[in-house]
């Protein structure tokens, strides 16, 4: 019987100390949508968390509510009903030989290529009647051209012998931008997205100038990150997030594994 993949897409910083280019995504089969979206929600009214959930919006008061809901989120991912993948450049790793259109085009190709190899759709298995892939990507500073452009080149992913193989689609019309405000799943994926962001590039270790002590925020945004981090070793005993995650000798779980990081390295 034919399925749906539901990839949510979030990006963030695009250049920051050490590491740059932060790119997540959240995948949810079809069978577990509904059910992952009125959990989260239910959550959320729990925790009296009414508004939009941001890694931005962090403060002493709201710590504890993130780390609960965090909690929640996790064991989703441990139970397999989601999938995150967050994919992040090195800044010592400098591609070499890309052309002016390269650079221009720098955002669209990387969220191409994580479409592409992130969830390592190539090694999920083969669905009877197939499996079309809905792309939702928070809004992207594209103009209504440059979109068009960005849907075919995800579109004809179809086309490569690793995905048609597998009867894996992707259809222009599941190719969407949407706001973040709407979406309870992309929520989640900008906490976790912002927690690595915030711990590779060293902001945990930011002052105001003129202080000598970290800021309230500051901290309170760090308790939430050691939390995601201890979450994540319960399913990765010693995870690096700084590297590549690996597969443990066995390439399918680049699909099977719940949680990866991807440090991306241009081959050019």
């Amino acid at each position: 019987m034919a399925t749906d993949y539901i990839i949510y897409c979030d990006e963030s910083e695009s250049k920051g100390r050490h590491f740059s280019n932060f790119y997540g995504g959240a995948l949810v089969r079809a069978e577990h949508l509904d059910s992952v979206r009125r959990a989260i929600a239910a959550k959320k009214r729990e925790l009296n968390l009414f508004g939009e959930i941001k890694w931005s919006k962090i403060s002493v008061n709201y710590r504890q509510k993130y780390i609960d809901l965090m909690d929640f989120f996790f064991d989703l991912i441990k139970d397999d009903k989601v999938k995150i993948r967050i994919m992040f450049t090195e800044n010592r790793n400098r591609p070499r030989n890309l052309s002016k259109e390269h650079y221009d085009n720098q955002y669209a190709i990387l969220y191409y290529f994580f479409i592409r190899h992130a969830f390592g759709l190539a090694f999920s298995p083969k669905i009877e009647g197939g499996a079309n892939v809905r792309v939702y990507a928070d809004e992207m500073p594209f103009s209504a051209f440059q979109f068009s452009r960005f849907k075919g080149y995800v579109t004809r992913l179809t086309d490569r012998s690793e995905f048609w193989s597998k009867g894996i689609s992707f259809a222009a019309e599941d190719v969407t931008e949407v706001r973040s405000h709407e979406h309870d799943i992309l929520q989640c994926l900008d906490v976790i997205l912002g927690a690595m962001n915030f711990r590779l590039t060293r902001k945990h270790k930011d002052k105001q100038e003129g202080q000598t002590r970290r800021s309230a925020k500051t901290l309170a945004k760090l308790r939430v990150y050691k939390h995601i981090n201890k979450r994540i070793r319960e399913m990765y005993p010693n995870f690096n997030i700084g590297i590549t995650t690996g597969h443990q000798g066995d390439r399918t779980n680049r699909w099977n594994h719940p949680y990866r990081h991807w440090n991306f390295a241009s081959k050019k």
